[in-house]
């Protein structure tokens, strides 16, 4: 019986939304498990014809779960999915409660979901999917995670459990994702063309996943992703069914990655090329994720920055977009992770030359501010240590500029609610 659950997670969405706490994305799903640990079981039950993609990696979830909604739906699907970013096994029942009517009927083709790396072995106990997408492994709350070999591990033995009919979307480029696909038969892998460079301080995965030897590398895009290969055991990247596409939506060698992932996925499910380049053309930003926002008649991007691959690629892509206005923001909350260590990894000696002005703020603000006290150089641009973030930046730049903020995860929530208005979660 799922009405109870239902009934008591949208009573307490009703209420978060009604009173502006928040947009229901957890409780209502924590509450109807307390109720019924079956209750995700249960109501996917009573919609076989939903069919489920799961999408999970350290980087570009949520731009990829909302590349591959809009393109289903331009090609005249209904889809939904954990929009808010609750990746939790409470996330994904808040969503079904609030996609459910009051029987748990679904009426939509696809649900998509987001997934936390260390959760995603437990969503496959509850969920059976269509589609599996892995996009990446790079360390990311190390105190919560530990390093990238245990999490591909842990993916390794839920993945030896799953359906044969369970289709995989693997990133060719990153050795410990593509070796998942070993012994899989529902396979396809998407990957980009890198060049020849020497791999990064930053690299997470430099080693064998299969002997432990040290990879060799044709060509790199960034950290540890790009054309490798074991000489010892004669392990290999495996070639991509997609490296390339006519149209990027988004800028950054990362947003590569997640377009082809979800170019790759929707063409499994039979998505033509057509639709998906309109679907592309007509794209716009999830929260957080290079979206842009007005704020007193101010432009400001937001790219959100939480471990050293995504903050490299952040400060590389705003330097192409010839950024001058720069607020690097870090918390260490439970989302963010409590150790800021990672921040040493990040190459800021190399990304901070043309910048105007630098401002630096969040609850670990003076971690941040030390570290770039040690990337500084004598052609390097000042920088200031603020406290009310979004006006000191406002003040500090022209009106015409485009200003950008590079937030953890915790400080782009709450960026958001100073910029909009609202809570996310």
């Amino acid at each position: 019986m799922i009405f109870f659950p239902l009934l008591i997670g949208k009573l307490i969405s009703f209420i978060s939304k009604f009173f502006n706490l928040g947009s229901g994305s957890t409780w209502p799903g924590h509450m109807a498990i307390e109720s019924d640990p079956n209750f995700i079981k249960k109501i996917l039950r009573r919609n076989l014809n939903l069919k489920v993609i799961l999408i999970a990696g350290t980087n570009g979830k949520t731009t990829t779960g909302k590349l591959i909604q809009t393109i289903l739906e331009k090609n005249g699907n209904k889809v939904f999915q954990n929009e808010a970013g609750a990746n939790l096994l409470n996330g994904v029942a808040s969503t079904l409660i609030e996609k459910s009517n009051l029987t748990g009927g679904l009426d939509y083709d696809f649900a998509i979901f987001e997934i936390d790396e260390n959760t995603l072995p437990l969503i496959l106990d509850n969920v059976y999917p269509n589609i599996i997408v892995l996009l990446n492994l790079f360390r990311d709350q190390l105190d919560r995670y530990g390093e990238v070999n245990i999490i591909s591990d842990k993916w390794k033995k839920a993945l030896s459990l799953i359906d044969k009919k369970t289709n995989l979307i693997l990133n060719a480029d990153d050795p410990k994702i593509a070796y998942l696909g070993a012994d899989i038969r529902n396979v396809k892998y998407f990957g980009v063309k890198g060049k020849e460079q020497v791999i990064d301080h930053a690299s997470d995965s430099a080693y064998c996943p299969k002997c432990g030897n040290k990879l060799d590398y044709k060509s790199i895009t960034f950290s540890h992703l790009g054309d490798w290969s074991c000489k010892k055991c004669g392990l290999k990247r495996p070639k991509p069914d997609l490296e390339n596409f006519e149209s990027y939506a988004l800028p950054g060698a990362y947003n590569r990655y997640n377009i082809h992932t979800a170019v790759l996925t929707a063409k499994t499910l039979g998505a033509s090329n057509e639709k998906i380049l309109i679907a592309l053309k007509d794209f716009k930003p999830a929260f957080g994720r290079q979206e842009i926002v007005e704020y007193k008649g101010r432009k400001i991007q937001i790219f959100l920055s939480k471990n050293p691959a995504s903050f490299n690629q952040s400060l590389e892509t705003i330097n192409e977009l010839k950024a001058k206005h720069l607020l690097l923001v870090l918390n260490d909350r439970i989302p963010d992770g409590r150790d800021v260590s990672w921040i040493w990894d990040v190459d800021f000696e190399n990304n901070l030359k043309n910048f105007k002005n630098i401002l630096v703020s969040g609850d670990r603000v003076y971690d941040m501010a030390l570290r770039l006290k040690y990337a500084d150089r004598n052609d390097a641009k000042p920088y200031d240590v603020v406290t009310d973030a979004v006006e000191d930046l406002i003040d500090s730049a022209p009106k015409n500029d485009i200003l950008y903020i590079l937030p953890t995860y915790s400080a782009m929530l709450d960026l958001r609610k100073i910029l909009t208005g609202k809570k996310i979660l």
